[in-house]
């Protein structure tokens, strides 16, 4: 079987079939048609990935499970006739067509219209017909249709649309404003008597009329929104300029979140010096002036328990092995933290034990590590219950190393799972922690580690939003033990990518892929007690890899799209800034439209960053501030400086 095809069955099964499409003819028509030639051939690499693809024309190609929806909607059988307006790339008529019995697409761009043409033409499926035109006006030579799937949004669903509909047959179009949509199914009962039901929230772009033509010129107005040029000076005149990061009134200014039990403070990628200098800074005024007693990051257990060890003045792990060894090593092993840890040192210092602010990993990876740990835990303090762990976590063994490769090896027939008896484990250690030492309790936290990394790493082979809820889960369940562990007064600090702390009901991550977050979870849990602070940035340089578990990089950054977030906030001229949309509700209600934002992970590939890096978002829905430089620089992964003696950098915890 062919890469395409594995990558084209995966998806049916994961992002259709999984989220409740049951008909055996949708997901066989899914199974068959090539998306990778629907798609520019630059973007191939994406063409299954859980969301849209863009195809030219500023028009892109609708997420897979949102094609399914629509077409399970309209009831398409084999025997039915079929009217797409906005047929794009081609993609959704070629699906249907493999199930109806004609199918009819209009597109506006005679562009887009001829290469679908192309496209289904050699892929031989002859039922199957594209013309350039207006799709308001449907297309009345073919008319009645069985069915009529609208792929752009409208306010006012098109009389002529419902009027070529024939007796008992569909309409299924988004209808609503540019914000959020309801995708309708209006189905026609008599000649003047239609039915409408609402199916699901969606975004799409607008239903326009008239047509493009091939050379540029247009047959009607584009209507599209002008601008608003007021938007960057409301935003200059109401954003808080800050001062420089080494500065203490910078820190001070996040003073107003010091009252809550949970401060998130974000990052819009992974290797950026700006985002850890400011955390950094935040974190030390918090933990001295404000109490906060919990530092936990978007890092594995287990080796952030050696920071920890390192601000508490507790004894070495005897281990020998050094921590975040791990891809992406950068975002943990960098010129920031050594400082940080020093001065978490020197505060703890003059605190009692109760007090003292810990480091913890909030992460599911570390698997290998996290098993060590308990077994050498056990081995102290109830040997016979180590022999049981042994063999409990027997099955795992093999896969310490590249616990990846569980995932695959799991889901052959036959294999024995490792899940019941892990989590019993974990069940076991876990029940005493909470009201025993600190080292009971460290011995539990790496048990749910193992067990949830045993079920990430077998549903990761899978993909979809199932793994990605799985490891935020685990991680607000940490934080929430991690809060009960260290008191009721306990108050901490979070540092995670503004994907994982942003409220994923404000973006498409929630509204489109049903995924949640460790920011939409704390808010769901705690309320007002929960700040979200997102970060972002407009130009400059990122530490970053081209591909996973590749070399660090120092990258430029594109600047930030005309339609972005990020390009309002440099077009205010006000950097830093922080936005505290409580305190600015202009802002926050002018923003209140879903825009583009950018997200940079470990990985960053400019030359697909539209795709790659931005999602829609609402801005003040996704945080409660945001914080904002425009021009920043790469984070330096420790390894490239020289420690010198006598400095910080001798406190970094290699050996502990």
């Amino acid at each position: 079987m062919d890469n395409a095809k594995i990558r084209r069955n995966r998806m049916v099964e994961s992002q259709i079939e999984a989220r409740g499409i049951t008909d055996t003819a949708i997901l066989e028509a899914f199974r068959t048609v090539p998306r990778e030639d629907f798609v520019p051939d630059n973007l191939s690499e994406f063409a299954y990935d859980d969301g849209p693809l863009p195809i030219g024309e500023d028009q892109t190609i609708s997420q897979p499970f949102i094609v399914a929806s629509m077409i399970d909607a309209a009831e398409i059988g084999p025997t039915h006739r079929v009217l797409e307006v906005g047929a794009g790339s081609g993609y959704a008529a070629a699906v249907m067509s493999r199930i109806a019995a004609e199918v009819f697409a209009v597109e506006r761009f005679e562009k887009l219209a001829r290469t679908a043409r192309e496209r289904i033409s050699a892929l031989g499926y002859d039922n199957c017909t594209i013309i350039a035109g207006d799709g308001m006006n449907g297309f009345e030579d073919e008319a009645p249709f069985d069915a009529i799937l609208v792929a752009a949004r409208i306010e006012e669903v098109p009389a002529a649309l419902k009027r070529q509909l024939a007796i008992g047959g569909r309409l299924i179009i988004p209808v609503g404003d540019e914000g959020l949509q309801q995708l309708t199914c209006i189905t026609r009962k008599q000649t003047d008597e239609w039915e409408t039901r609402e199916i699901a929230p969606v975004r799409f772009v607008p239903l326009l009329p008239g047509s493009v033509a091939e050379d540029g010129s247009r047959a009607a107005s584009n209507h599209d929104a002008s601008s608003n040029l007021t938007t960057p000076k409301l935003l200059a005149e109401a954003g808080e300029e800050l001062k420089d990061i080494d500065d203490p009134g910078f820190a001070a200014a996040f003073d107003r979140f010091a009252d809550r039990r949970v401060v998130m403070l974000g990052e819009a990628s992974h290797g950026t010096e700006e985002f850890y200098r400011a955390r950094a800074a935040i974190t030390r005024r918090f933990v001295e002036k404000h109490g906060f007693t919990i530092v936990a990051v978007e890092g594995d257990w287990p080796d952030a328990a050696a920071y920890d060890r390192l601000i508490r003045d507790k004894p070495a792990s005897g281990s020998g092995q050094e921590p975040f060894q791990r891809f992406p090593t950068w975002m943990w092993r960098n010129t920031v933290m050594p400082d940080l840890l020093r001065d978490l040192k020197t505060i703890n210092a003059g605190k009692s034990p109760e007090m003292q602010a810990g480091f913890y990993g909030l992460d599911i990876y570390n698997m290998h590590a996290s098993i060590d740990a308990i077994l050498a835990y056990l081995e102290e303090n109830d040997p016979e219950a180590a022999e049981v762990a042994r063999e409990r976590y027997g099955c795992l063994t093999p896969w310490q190393a590249d616990p990846a490769t569980y995932g695959r090896a799991a889901m052959r027939p036959g294999f024995a799972e490792c899940e019941q008896p892990v989590i019993e484990q974990c069940r076991e250690l876990l029940e005493k922690a909470l009201q025993n030492d600190g080292a009971s309790f460290d011995a539990a936290m790496n048990a749910r580690l193992v067990a949830s990394a045993e079920r990430y790493y077998r549903i990761m082979y899978y993909g979809g939003a199932e793994s990605w809820n799985l490891r935020d889960s685990h991680m607000a369940e940490t934080l929430e033990y991690l809060l009960e562990q260290r008191g009721p007064d306990a108050k901490a600090l979070v540092w995670a990518h503004n994907s994982h702390i942003g409220d994923a009901r404000a973006t498409e991550m929630g509204r489109v892929r049903s995924e949640h977050n460790i920011g939409q979870l704390a808010r769901e849990k705690w309320g007002d007690e929960v700040a979200l602070i997102g970060f972002g940035t407009h130009d400059g340089t990122v530490t970053a890899a081209s591909d996973w578990d590749g070399e660090h990089e120092t990258m430029t950054i594109n600047p930030s799209r005309r339609d972005s977030y990020e390009r309002l906030c440099h077009d205010s001229g006000k950097s830093p800034m922080l936005l505290d949309f409580k305190d600015a509700s202009a802002v926050a209600r002018r923003l209140a439209k879903p825009r583009l934002e950018r997200f940079i992970g470990v990985i960053y590939r400019p030359e697909t960053e539209r795709w790659s890096h931005y999602t829609d978002a609402v801005l003040p829905e996704q945080f409660d501030a945001y914080c904002w430089f425009d021009t920043t620089h790469a984070l330096q992964p420790l390894a490239e400086r020289e420690p010198r003696r006598g400095s910080a950098d001798d406190l970094y915890p290699f050996g502990l």
